[in-house]
């Protein structure tokens, strides 16, 4: 897999966001970090640490990739809070004029490892936990970044999403195949903010 760039004009800065009331991803293409409140907060507290700290990292990107929701968790404990925090944080950055996308879960790993399911040879009962060590040997072995300690599944999934990002803008990190490629169809990307201002002009110069 080769360095490629397909877009003119200045790299834009991208952000990827993987949010979790206990460990919020956040990375760039090439650095990853976890986001995590100290324990025993709870509730309004927690949320708006963890607003403040997401929009101090944020403040300055051209493009926030944010993971979405999974179908299907509904019923998880902690469910509502963290709906209430995607929405705190995605109208912080509507706010501030900064665009947005949503990926969702699978799609992540679409790009990450090629198929939706990449542990789907193991247990019912470990595929998940096998998925996202396969998803962090992805940014290992790919952009040579290592995710290690406390969250680091949360910084690998971040570092996808950024890399999302710049691939969609036009300026890929890592030329990937279509087998991979094929997962930036499947997420809501944002509509220009505006003619004329640099964050417009990246998203609707992407791919020439």
């Amino acid at each position: 897999m080769s360095t490629t760039s397909t877009a003119r004009g200045p790299v834009p800065l991208v952000i990827g966001l993987d949010l979790s009331l206990t460990s919020t991803g956040v990375a760039g293409p090439d650095w990853a970090d976890a986001l995590r409140p100290k324990t025993g907060m709870r509730g309004h507290a927690r949320l708006d640490w963890h607003l403040e700290a997401i929009t101090d990292r944020v403040r300055r990107a051209d493009l926030v990739v944010v993971e979405g929701a999974a179908y299907g968790h509904g019923a998880q404990a902690g469910h509502h809070e963290l709906a209430g925090l995607w929405w705190m944080v995605t109208q912080e950055l509507w706010r501030r004029h900064i665009p947005y996308a949503q990926v969702p879960p699978v799609q992540r790993t679409i790009y990450a490892c090629g198929v939706a399911n990449p542990a789907k040879e193991h247990p019912k009962t470990v595929r998940a936990r096998v998925a996202k060590g396969m998803v962090r040997d992805a940014v290992a072995e790919r952009y040579g970044l290592e995710c290690d300690g406390a969250g680091r599944y949360d910084k690998a999934d971040a570092c996808i999403l950024a890399h999302m990002g710049r691939d969609w803008l036009g300026h890929p990190v890592v030329d990937l195949p279509e087998q991979y490629r094929r997962a930036l169809a499947g997420v809501s990307w944002p509509a220009p903010l505006g003619a004329g201002s640099v964050k417009a002009n990246l998203v609707e110069n992407k791919g020439n």
